[in-house]
């Protein structure tokens, strides 16, 4: 069955150069991992943005150093779809190990711009191909033979920037922004730059159907990555204690909230007012997270899947004994340690339970850059609210690619530290118990070291503890802590993020998702009814315990598919649980789960077969 996507790449497969295709096309740039492509792959991306082109870029690299295949993908739609492409229309080959299979990947009509020497027309005659002497111009414009494996990158941006019609004054000025104290490296690379696009205008005659067209959707946005906005949101949110190990793709979320507090947190004297410690693996990175937390501070680490596992007995302390912290958590694939350079969603079960015993844990799940850095702020406020550990959820493909964004608003809300008693207050009240419910919302009061009080001291214990913080292992005592845990991480329903209904007709089917896989479906539910004539209901969840809201949508329809990238249904296993029995067998699921992001037409074409349209 042939969805949006696919009847448009059929109708490319005999689109004629003079039939133009513009705005809406991906580009597939195949390389060498190490070869310094990252710079002209940025290049290209920022150049087409700053034509007003609704862009995003998805880069595919090895695990290892250097020497095996990366793919950079970007995506200009003038819709404003931001999901990766099945396929790309456009292929630039500069891997001789990966060009044949490259070539033979692109739809009929597609476009392959490659060094000439590897003869890529050989294998198609329904592509069209762009052979061009690489090694050649890069030697030419570049004397040092060192140095041209990195410049030979931009003559492809020139090549293509002439064949797309890409505005050469805005790669300049791109380049001379990345380059402003340097001014011998701008004129290399620029030079190759030129030298790839004067080439372009000499000896190739155009002959595909692809173009890029100046725009006005990008004015006032900015392109970004998740996890520098969740290191944004993090700082902003009074972050003061960053521990962690180094782990990927979770590294540059550190690296991005160092950057920032190094920046905004030094005195007039030069004196840091914040500590980032790199400690010897998760476990203790997630100990000092608690141990700052209980001390009153704001803490943070960033992990993956293996280091989440790590942390589990140390996320049931903080759990049991109600201490605050927030662990980022961006998802790769798994089991073991996987796959990491490959994205994915199925950490969610495992941290929603993590720890031994019982223990639920709240989870925030953003689906944006935008939603990283204000989920990355507001899991500071529910972490010291609820006292307890809040972990923040995101992945691979939002942490590491670059998206468009609006800017973000600056939170001039003051900081919500939750229930703590100063000296002042315990005057008053001569004393409390630590673990006791007064107040009816199941959180119980807690003071900070150094509170200058008698009775402001409490032992803060993992082993069993009764309302006033005391040693016990008498049934009842236990029983009703876990209780009360229990009626907190309910009440915590009413705190979390509410979900996003895109949707809301009179469908009787819905789709539900979280995370980066909002903009595959969103995209996929267009494919379906402009193919088929069907709406389709859509909400997002954006946080776990489930809000009320994702009970009354499931209760509103027949049918609910629930789409997320890994392999065990672990949303629709995790929703089942909290679903009543009757709303629970109503839920279906389209899973993705082979590494890459998932994109809109996989998810139309499943629906569509499971729906018998």
């Amino acid at each position: 069955m042939a969805t949006g996507d696919l009847a448009l790449g059929q109708e490319r497969a005999a689109t004629p150069a003079s039939r133009r295709v513009v705005n809406d096309f991906s580009i597939n740039v195949a390389t060498v991992n190490g070869s310094g492509s990252q710079s002209a792959n940025s290049v290209l991306l920022k150049a087409i943005f700053g034509m007003g082109i609704p862009v995003s870029g998805k880069n595919l690299f090895p695990s290892n150093i250097a020497g095996l295949p990366t793919w950079y993908t970007i995506r200009a739609s003038k819709d404003g779809y931001v999901a990766r492409k099945r396929t790309s229309e456009v292929l630039v080959a500069l891997n001789p190990d990966t060009a044949k299979q490259d070539a033979l990947d692109l739809p009929p009509g597609g476009v392959a711009i490659y060094e000439e020497i590897l003869n890529l027309k050989q294998y198609r005659n329904d592509i069209v191909c762009y052979p061009v002497p690489f090694d050649k111009i890069t030697a030419a414009v570049c004397p040092e033979a060192k140095l041209r494996k990195l410049v030979k990158n931009m003559v492809y941006v020139g090549v293509a920037a002439q064949l797309l019609s890409i505005d050469l004054d805005v790669i300049e000025e791109g380049l001379r922004k990345q380059f402003a104290k340097k001014l011998k490296v701008f004129d290399l690379n620029f030079g190759a730059v030129k030298a790839g696009f004067d080439f372009a205008s000499e000896k190739l005659v155009k002959q595909d159907p692809f173009v890029l067209e100046r725009m006005n959707q990008t004015a006032g946005k900015i392109v970004i990555d998740g996890n520098a906005a969740c290191g944004m949101g993090a700082v902003f949110a009074g972050v003061t204690v960053v521990a962690w190990y180094p782990i990927t793709p979770s590294t540059s979320l550190i690296e991005a909230t160092t950057d920032l507090l190094k920046k905004l947190r030094i005195t007039p004297e030069g004196k840091a007012t914040f500590a980032v410690v790199q400690a010897e693996d998760e476990l203790a990175a997630i100990g000092m997270v608690l141990g700052a937390g209980w001390a009153g501070a704001r803490a943070m680490t960033s992990t993956s899947g293996p280091g989440i596992s790590l942390m589990g007995e140390f996320a049931g302390l903080g759990y049991y004994a109600e201490i605050p912290g927030v662990i980022f958590d961006v998802q790769r694939t798994g089991p073991s340690t996987g796959m990491p350079t490959r994205t994915s969603q199925a950490d969610l079960l495992s941290t929603a339970f993590l720890s031994h015993g019982d223990t639920k844990h709240i989870l925030l799940l953003p689906g944006s850059v935008r939603e990283c850095y204000d989920f990355g702020y507001a899991a500071f406020d529910l972490a010291e609210r609820f006292q307890t550990p809040v972990f923040v959820l995101t992945d691979l493909d939002l942490g590491m690619n670059n998206w468009m964004s609006d800017p973000f608003p600056y939170h001039d809300e003051s900081q919500d530290r939750g229930k703590v008693l100063t000296k002042e207050d315990l005057d008053r009240l001569g004393g409390f118990a630590r673990y006791k419910d007064v107040d009816g919302d199941a959180i119980g009061w807690r003071t900070l070291p150094g509170t200058p009080h008698s009775k402001a001291a409490y032992f803060t214990r993992g082993s069993g503890h009764n309302e006033a913080a005391a040693y016990t292992e008498k049934p009842g005592e236990y029983q009703a802590i876990m209780d009360r845990l229990t009626r907190k991480f309910e009440n915590a329903r009413k705190f979390v993020p509410v979900p996003v209904v895109h949707r809301d007709g009179k469908s009787k089917i819905g789709m539900l998702c979280f995370g980066s896989t909002d903009f595959a479906l969103r995209e996929s539910l267009d494919q379906i009814k402009k193919e088929y004539g069907k709406d389709v209901d859509y909400l997002r969840i954006r946080a776990y315990p489930f809000a009320h809201e994702i009970h009354d949508f499931v209760a509103s329809h027949e049918r609910v598919y629930v789409v997320e990238q890994n392999r065990d249904a672990q949303l629709a296993s995790l929703l089942k649980l909290d679903l009543p029995a009757d709303q629970a067998v109503k839920l279906r699921s389209i899973l993705h789960f082979n590494g890459l992001p998932v994109d809109a037409q996989t998810i139309a074409e499943e629906f569509v077969t499971r729906e018998g349209l």
